[in-house]
């Protein structure tokens, strides 16, 4: 099996055990009724067009010939984009992304080493370096493991939920979707500029004003009052 596939099946398992764990640690969602199938429809629409929609224009804007690609950070923002659109439609206040918070973490963390283990052919790679830790992905090259890069700030994020959720924090409950999208955001916009993608707005790539739009986002829904935030 190729390593991709195996570690995104892995992903998804993973990611589905760790968000059941989450929500029992949390004692549950606090209004089931909001997650019902047209909310799951708007979901999972949301993410299929975003992820698509960016990563086809990714490898378009830089020549490649198969212009046909998936993009994580894309699935976030057109989920968000599409939740958004559903929660003003149907007047729900509050976060109802809470839930997917130790999912999506966990997800990024496993599914990056499958990028990282299908070298060249997965677009993912970083640009050369001379640290000692760069990675010859088969063109001899010395570069950024980037994927690695997210894989470790995406598990280290992981882990400090799932111990701030037994902790109760706070932040664990209420603002921890939105924290969540600005931390991921934040170290994505960084890696960014580690990686051969071609820039639109000086060294700015089509990944950066994604990002940049998802931290503004996350900026925002955290500076409302927290009453607004809250909905696990």
């Amino acid at each position: 099996m190729h390593p991709h596939i195996f570690f995104d099946l892995l992903a998804w398992g993973l990611a589905f055990g760790a968000g059941f764990l989450a929500l029992r640690m949390a004692g549950g969602p606090r209004d089931k009724s909001l997650y019902g199938p047209a909310y799951y429809g708007a979901l999972a629409g949301g993410a299929i067009a975003g992820a698509f929609g960016f990563g086809s224009l990714n490898l378009m804007l830089g020549g490649h010939e198969v212009a046909i690609g998936r993009s994580v950070v894309g699935a976030l923002a057109g989920a968000i984009i599409a939740i958004e659109i559903y929660k003003k439609l149907k007047g729900v206040r509050g976060s109802t992304g809470v839930t997917f918070v130790a999912a999506f973490a966990v997800g990024i963390a496993i599914g990056r080493i499958g990028c990282f283990l299908s070298g060249l052919e997965d677009y993912t790679y970083g640009v050369e370096t001379a640290l000692s830790w760069g990675v010859d992905f088969g063109d001899g090259i010395s570069r950024h493991p980037v994927q690695l890069y997210e894989a470790l700030s995406m598990g280290g994020f992981a882990v400090l939920y799932f111990i701030s959720l037994r902790l109760k924090k706070n932040w664990a409950t209420c603002n921890a979707f939105y924290i969540m999208v600005l931390v991921y955001a934040g170290q994505r916009f960084v890696w960014e500029f580690l990686k051969p993608y071609t820039g639109i707005i000086g060294p700015f790539n089509i990944f950066h004003l994604v990002t940049a739009g998802l931290i503004g986002y996350a900026v925002y829904m955290l500076a409302k009052p927290v009453a607004e935030n809250k909905g696990l």
